[in-house]
């Protein structure tokens, strides 16, 4: 599996792993926010948006070291009253979860760091809450490995 694919999922594992608040819906699969039942929320939608990549060595033609950099986008909604109280703590329950393992469980693999870059609070009217959160996940690897 690709350490693209590998990243995702774990992301989205780590997610599905918070106890408090507890989201009921997280995927990767884009959502209809005002079509959800009452019963889904909090939700959490995980897409990669960008990637990046550099050349960090050179080495036998088509083997060198690179770099490279994901960025995932996680949008959270919340529902009901109270929902600066709801959204914060799902914030703070998605930062945790995320800082729990920098490395996503693929140290190994090359992973070197998964940290939250950016935090935009989406306007919505009552009764719903947004907000978006900007992931970069930056790794290494060997050049025709990937």
């Amino acid at each position: 599996m690709s350490i693209r694919e590998t990243t995702a999922q774990n992301i989205i594992q780590a997610l599905e792993d918070i106890q408090e608040p507890r989201p009921v819906l997280v995927t990767r699969d884009p959502f209809d926010v005002e079509k959800l039942a009452i019963t889904q929320f909090p939700a959490l939608s995980v897409q990669q948006t960008t990637e990046s990549r550099e050349t960090i060595t050179m080495g036998i033609p088509g083997a060198g070291r690179r770099r490279g950099v994901m960025t995932f986008e996680i949008r959270g909604f919340v529902r009901g009253t109270e929902l600066d109280q709801k959204r914060n703590l799902l914030m703070e329950a998605v930062e945790d979860a995320l800082d729990s393992d920098r490395y996503l469980g693929q140290l190994a693999q090359g992973v070197l760091d998964c940290q939250i870059v950016t935090i935009e609070i989406i306007p919505r009217l009552q009764p719903l809450a947004e907000f978006v959160m900007t992931v970069e996940v930056t790794y290494n690897y060997i050049r025709g490995q990937q």
